[in-house]
């Protein structure tokens, strides 16, 4: 009996993907584990393994399709001893199924017996739509400083792969005249397709400014104190190869206020609001074409070298777009730090169904007045606290602030 794969829902948030590329043929034979497909979901391209044995017959979606809903059939495997041949597409398939099999079945042509077997034409990529290209190609164009807009793909749909960035970086450089400029008006453009990600951080930032009542609460913290402790840390680790970064202060001293504060380390669920015991902090992390929130998971708890290494790993996997959903999914509580941009203040956006984020901004040199009247120079930084009005009330963020920063200025307490 035909095996049937679907288009799998990779992270909770996806409801559509793009398949990105298949990486077998029609008559391939797959085991259990082999990488069958590359799928673009709304945080990362990611490979897909089959999990089943059998003869490619069917593949029913094409390279490079958008928008394909979960669930929607997207190829047939044969089992041992079927005739591929004999293998079809079954009738019985959910409405979405259908409707996204007719579109690609409309798009290619229908196959004809005994003739030869084409490449497609190689197919000139535009500035004006998202230029398709395998995800090595991307690397390699990046790495090589190469624009692919100006490439012309020979994989299938005129998708970029290895072998055009290879030969491009390989031929002479020549300048091309520069193609003349979109103009409306006085001023030149250019559009860019949303990608999965874009579309999905549209669409729940602005339900979330919509629907979550925000209010805001900012704190100033000194971090004298937290620099010097953070050399001393770091001198100590100097063998390791091991560093810990102000980051990984503010994650743990999150963590910790989170776990004095718990009323603050809640979710709106509806009826109900959850608290947790855990400090899962999400930090949000900028990658191309986006952001995406890896989670550390049991902040509270973990040391600062573990929270360091955590955060890096994660950090690099997000950049690279290998993030598995688990690692991305289910945190209770975020933080966006914009301090390495210089940014003094800003206010984040609530990631529902989380309660609440911090925005922290840049530690810089200002003029400190002490308890007695003095005058000197101290390190401050300011932090800004987005609640949800229905989860957090105005008194238990500012005590979670005020654990918050109790940790900040007074670092040991968070290395016993």
């Amino acid at each position: 009996m035909a095996i049937e794969i679907f288009m799998p829902a990779l992270s909770p948030t996806m409801e559509k993907g793009t398949l990105a590329k298949w990486l077998v043929a029609e008559g391939d034979e797959v085991t259990s584990g082999d990488i069958i497909c590359e799928i673009e979901t709304d945080k990362a391209t990611m490979e897909v393994e089959s999990i089943d044995e059998g003869i490619v017959a069917k593949l029913l979606v094409a390279d490079g399709a958008d928008d394909v809903p979960v669930g929607t059939l997207i190829a047939i495997l044969a089992e041992e001893g079927e005739d591929v041949a004999e293998v079809s597409v079954p009738s019985a398939v959910p409405a979405a199924a259908k409707e996204a099999t007719a579109v690609v079945a409309e798009a290619a042509p229908a196959p004809v017996a005994a003739a030869p077997v084409l490449s497609p034409a190689p197919v000139a990529n535009t500035s004006s739509d998202r230029v398709k290209a395998s995800p090595l190609a991307k690397r390699m164009a990046e790495q090589g400083g190469l624009n692919l807009s100006t490439l012309t793909g020979s994989g299938p749909h005129g998708r970029i792969v290895k072998a055009d960035v290879e030969a491009a970086l390989a031929a002479p450089q020549v300048s091309a005249p520069a193609a003349a400029p979109a103009v409306t008006g006085d001023n030149s453009f250019r559009d860019e397709k949303l990608s999965n990600m874009r579309k999905t951080i549209a669409r729940r930032l602005t339900e979330s400014k919509q629907n979550v009542p925000h209010f805001y609460l900012t704190i100033e913290c000194r971090l004298d104190r937290l620099m010097s402790v953070r050399k001393e840390v770091n001198e100590g680790l100097a063998d390791s190869g091991q560093k810990v970064s102000v980051n990984d202060f503010i994650i743990k001293a999150a963590g910790l206020a989170l776990k004095k504060v718990p009323e603050a380390n809640a979710q709106f669920h509806g009826d109900i609001i959850r608290y947790f015991d855990r400090a899962d902090i999400s930090m949000a992390v900028a990658i191309e074409g986006g952001l995406i929130t890896p989670v550390i998971r049991g902040a509270c708890t973990k040391s600062l070298t573990a929270i360091a290494s955590d955060a890096k790993t994660l950090a690099g996997k997000a950049r690279e777009g290998k993030l598995m959903p688990e690692e991305y999914t289910n945190g209770t509580f975020s933080i966006s730090n914009l301090g390495m941009f210089g940014i003094k203040e800003f206010s984040a956006v609530i990631n529902p169904p989380e309660g609440a984020i911090l925005a922290v901004g840049a530690g810089t040199k200002q003029p400190v007045v002490a308890d007695d009247g003095s005058l000197s120079v101290g390190i401050v930084m300011s932090c800004t606290l987005s609640c949800d009005h229905r989860v957090i009330d105005g008194s238990v963020g500012a005590e979670f602030l005020k654990a918050f920063k109790g940790f900040l200025e007074n670092p040991l307490t968070m290395l016993v």
